[in-house]
């Protein structure tokens, strides 16, 4: 047991050190969380200095930052947008799997993994971080272009498959019995479209739980029932993420909004705790070993990313520079590759450590490539692309 003074000065100067880092990364125009992931690292096992007394605090802190991340992601969708995107891009949301889960599931056996751990890495290479995503989004101004509902739908239909992908990955990864298995997936399936039928038809009921005019009991009220359905999810296999995803989209109009508004930065301290903890919890001394095979796994499937997102938005009618930009905004992954990866990490003790380099490749790679249609050479292309379009 280590004593609360050990545990308050560890967390205060990460918390403090991540500060910095954010202000940093705020100044050259990146996402905070490849900086994040690297203090983790430097500080976790293996790093320069580990920081063992505050490993429980960031444990816990991280399971609450995945809860809210996919609680308040689940708010920007309403039932209505969740099913209409689904109807309007399922076709893309087919090619998106096919181009990205692929490659990654092609890429674990070619290194002797296996095939729990290819059904795991093709999750991982499948799964754009919609929270990273959105946040560039924001960040560019690119909210209101033409493409954008088009990334949109393809994130929604990604983070709907993780509600069903994620209790079949943990049944694989047990070892459990085929009927067994049969019997864990079905129950967290069962459940997983209860939920989803609860929220698309009872959601307006569950929204008059709260007010939207008292902060402190909206806080307190949507928090607990993120966490309650999260954590009961959590024990019939079904990932607490999925369960807090639903629980969002459940909530509506101004109880949704004012929410939102809420719990933001609650949700940006807990996220940024999450990603660091699974720096904190990876390996540093295996980041060597997966270092090249990350990154050449992340730049094959930033570009199948491109290619899927290129395609959805041309299925679209998008003009050719949109399609670029749309591509472009799914090529980022983050928090499910990282839950997967720990769901994963005993069927291939080098995973979460492959996982790591992938995420920061395509971090750090997808928010450069997103500010590329902004390049006046890139803008030249794109229009003589778009005249020679016309013309054919």
């Amino acid at each position: 047991m280590h004593d609360t003074t050990t545990i308050l000065i560890e967390v205060g100067a990460l918390l403090f050190g991540m500060s910095l880092l954010g202000r940093l990364a705020n100044r050259i125009g990146l996402s905070p969380i490849p900086f994040y992931l690297i203090a983790g690292l430097l500080f976790g096992t293996g790093g320069l200095i580990p920081l063992d007394a505050s490993q429980e605090f960031f444990e816990v802190g991280s399971e609450i930052g995945v809860i809210l991340l996919l609680a308040l992601l689940g708010l920007e969708y309403t039932a209505d947008e969740l099913l209409y995107g689904l109807r309007r891009s399922r076709t893309s949301g087919l090619f998106d799997m096919l181009f990205n889960a692929l490659p990654g599931a092609a890429f674990a056996l070619l290194l002797g993994w296996g095939p729990v751990a290819a059904v795991a890495l093709a999750g991982i290479t499948w799964a754009t971080s919609s929270g990273v995503a959105a946040k560039l989004l924001r960040d560019l101004g690119r909210v209101g272009n033409r493409e954008t509902p088009v990334v949109l739908s393809v994130l929604v239909i990604e983070d709907l498959a993780m509600a069903f992908y994620l209790p079949i990955l943990a049944a694989l990864v047990v070892g459990a019995g085929l009927l067994q298995g049969a019997v864990t997936v079905a129950i967290a399936v069962g459940v997983v479209a209860l939920i989803l039928v609860l929220a698309l038809r009872f959601g307006g009921l569950v929204s008059k739980l709260f007010t939207p005019d008292l902060a402190e009991p909206l806080v307190l009220g949507v928090l607990g029932l993120t966490m309650l359905v999260a954590g009961l999810a959590e024990k019939v296999s079904v990932s607490a993420a999925v369960g807090a995803f639903l629980v969002g989209i459940a909530l509506s109009g101004r109880v949704a909004h004012s929410a939102e508004e809420v719990l933001s930065p609650l949700r940006d301290l807990f996220a940024a705790v999450f990603f660091v903890f699974f720096g904190l919890a990876t390996d540093a001394t295996h980041l060597g070993d997966v270092l090249l095979p990350g990154i050449l796994l992340g730049i094959i499937t930033m570009g199948t990313k491109v290619a899927s997102g290129y395609l959805a938005a041309k299925r679209a009618g998008i003009g050719v520079p949109g399609r670029w930009r749309a591509g472009f905004a799914l090529t980022v992954r983050g928090e499910f590759s990282i839950v997967i990866a720990g769901i994963a990490a005993s069927a291939a003790p080098q995973l979460a450590s492959l996982a790591a380099v992938y995420v920061l490749t395509t971090i750090f790679g997808g928010s450069l490539l997103m500010r590329l249609p902004d390049v006046d050479w890139f803008k030249r292309m794109t229009r003589r692309r778009s005249q020679a379009a016309h013309v054919a």
